[in-house]
């Protein structure tokens, strides 16, 4: 039955990050794509905290799989960085890399260590 709470996870975690990027592309007038820089930081940490206190499976198939999964986009991500690149936006785009990687693992390291950092 997880797959029931995975789905019920992804139909929050669709619609949140639709909305949680458009709000934050609105108000950044910049080549840069800041929603899903946000958006996916936000998932890293929210991840970590289940992670971090060891949840039951199907907690973390609501939160973790269902919600994380559909919140976060690894595949926007990098399309917008190959978007940056083709456009001549080399430093924005490894920018973009750089900045994902280490914001998105300290996101999750700061969720399971507020969590109680039992999952590490």
């Amino acid at each position: 039955m997880n797959w029931v709470l995975v789905v019920a996870g992804a139909a929050v975690g669709a619609p949140l990050r639709y909305l949680m990027d458009r709000g934050i592309q609105l108000r950044h007038d910049s080549v840069f794509p800041w929603g899903t820089f946000v958006v996916n930081a936000c998932g890293s940490f929210v991840l970590g905290v289940p992670a971090g206190a060891s949840v039951a499976s199907g907690t973390y198939a609501l939160l973790g799989t269902g919600l994380c999964g559909a919140l976060t986009t690894y595949s926007t991500f990098s399309y917008e960085t190959l978007r940056l690149a083709e456009r001549g936006r080399l430093f924005l785009a490894s920018a973009n890399v750089a900045g994902s990687v280490l914001v998105g693992l300290g996101a999750v390291i700061l969720g399971a260590d507020l969590a109680g950092g039992q999952g590490r």
